[in-house]
């Protein structure tokens, strides 16, 4: 049978999706190799949330068409939503939009017996459902991601994921859990929820269900010992929904809030749903049930019209906050959307200086959040060993690399003394003293 390889590029929801098809294919006979190695098929996911995305996916469909001549290629998500039959130039075999992936292996095996590029790229309309895709194991060895939500409604001014997505559309209870049920059965511990829009689930269902329903669910599954949240919205972060987190002990402390940028007026320009005192509060409502908690956000730099006061603005907001982490993200006009048409566009030049500015505060707040966790005792989840050392990452993720007392394996959880490294990982040295508290 056909060897087929797979490639992910973008989101935790893409890895999820790739994820999904490979079973797939492994279930129909297909024999599943490295993506670095020969294959008779190589499967990209892609992504178009930003023109790096973009410039990755056709880069690297078109390095196979010269290396791998003789190898069906297929195209599947976001930019092949978004290009459709334009991406028929790249060789692909199959061009698969964002819906429509539990048939990817019917599709494939049409196009090759009708000998032709198949396009499968359907509209997004409303009134969609959640496609029916569902994993049984990943690469992660402790580590499982859960998708549970598809799609935004919303509209923000930059962004084009609601038109290569769709409208939101959020998975049944029941097959959250029975999917969840497998995973521990294959020895994951953590879950990480994902989805486009997660904040949203359950919108869309009528049984009133919400996010933190699937978290106090999920929380009664012997053998899920964690439960980490994808993006969510700050809005999100009500004093109810905190006070119910804090009584879920599985729920990890770490929470990415989306952010883009720490200036009013750029928020508005956005169309972003909260203002700066409204991620505020959400913080400060996380912050009073969890102290120590891990706040991570995503900064969009150089947006039409950021004077050099909004860019200066976002820097004290950042230091304000004390994020653990942030990722700095360039601004970057998708054709279609109302930003790429505003007044006041940034030179590349311009948004790379202020990006580099960002990385640095941002690195800046990352080492003093792993100064205040010098000298504590932490819980670390064992993942993999790396240079002699096991690694692993806290509730908080913090990456550490843990001096163990006695013989460790992958998926142990133990107690740590945690110092700061040299670089971002924490050094732990094993605590047998807290064994009985596991």
């Amino acid at each position: 049978m056909s060897r087929i390889a797979f490639h992910t590029l973008g989101c935790k929801v893409n890895q999820y999706d790739t994820q999904a098809m490979l079973e797939l294919f492994r279930d129909r006979g297909y024999t599943i190799v490295p993506f670095q190695e020969e294959a008779d098929i190589y499967l990209i996911n892609t992504c178009t949330v930003t023109g790096t995305g973009d410039k990755k996916s056709l880069q690297l469909a078109r390095h196979l068409q010269q290396v791998h001549p003789g190898a069906d290629l297929i195209l599947c998500g976001c930019l092949a939503q978004r290009q459709g039959a334009e991406l028929a130039d790249t060789g692909a075999r199959l061009i698969l939009g964002t819906q429509h992936r539990a048939r990817v292996v019917d599709f494939y095996e049409q196009a090759v017996r009708e000998n032709t590029c198949l396009v499968r790229v359907d509209g997004l309309e409303k009134g969609l459902t959640f496609e029916p895709l569902s994993v049984s194991f990943q690469e992660e060895r402790t580590r499982a991601t859960l998708k549970i939500q598809e799609g935004c409604d919303g509209r923000c001014a930059y962004c084009v994921i609601p038109s290569v997505r769709g409208p939101v559309r959020s998975r049944a209870m029941q097959e959250i859990l029975e999917e969840t049920q497998k995973l521990v059965q294959a020895g994951y511990h953590e879950m990480v929820l994902t989805g486009i829009h997660l904040s949203s689930y359950g919108k869309d269902l009528e049984t009133g269900e919400r996010l933190i329903d699937v978290i106090e669910q999920l929380a009664g599954i012997r053998g899920v010992h964690r439960i980490r949240l994808g993006s969510l919205e700050p809005t999100i972060a009500t004093q109810a929904f905190a006070g119910r987190l804090a009584a879920v002990p599985a729920v990890c402390p770490q929470f990415h809030l989306a952010l883009q940028s720490g200036s009013d007026t750029v928020l508005q320009r956005m169309r972003r749903r909260y203002n700066l005192d409204m991620y505020r509060e959400g913080v400060r409502n996380l912050r009073s049930v969890y102290p120590d908690a891990a706040i991570t956000t995503d900064i969009l730099t150089g947006f039409p019209g950021e004077t050099e006061e909004e860019f200066e603005q976002t820097r004290r907001f950042i230091h304000e906050i004390g994020f653990s982490r942030i990722h700095v993200f360039p601004f970057s006009p998708r054709a279609g959307t109302p930003a790429a048409a505003m007044p006041g566009q940034l030179s590349r030049q311009e948004k790379a200086r202020r990006a580099r500015l960002l990385i640095r505060d941002g690195e800046e707040e990352a080492r003093a959040y792993r100064m205040r966790w010098a000298g504590k005792v932490a819980c670390v989840l064992l993942e993999q060993e790396k240079d002699g050392q096991l690694t692993g990452y806290t509730p908080e993720y913090l990456p550490v690399r843990v001096r163990c007392l006695t013989p460790r394996k992958s998926g142990d959880e133990i107690m740590v003394c945690l110092q700061p490294g040299e670089d971002e990982w924490m050094l732990g040295t094993e605590q047998t003293a807290y064994e009985k508290e596991l």
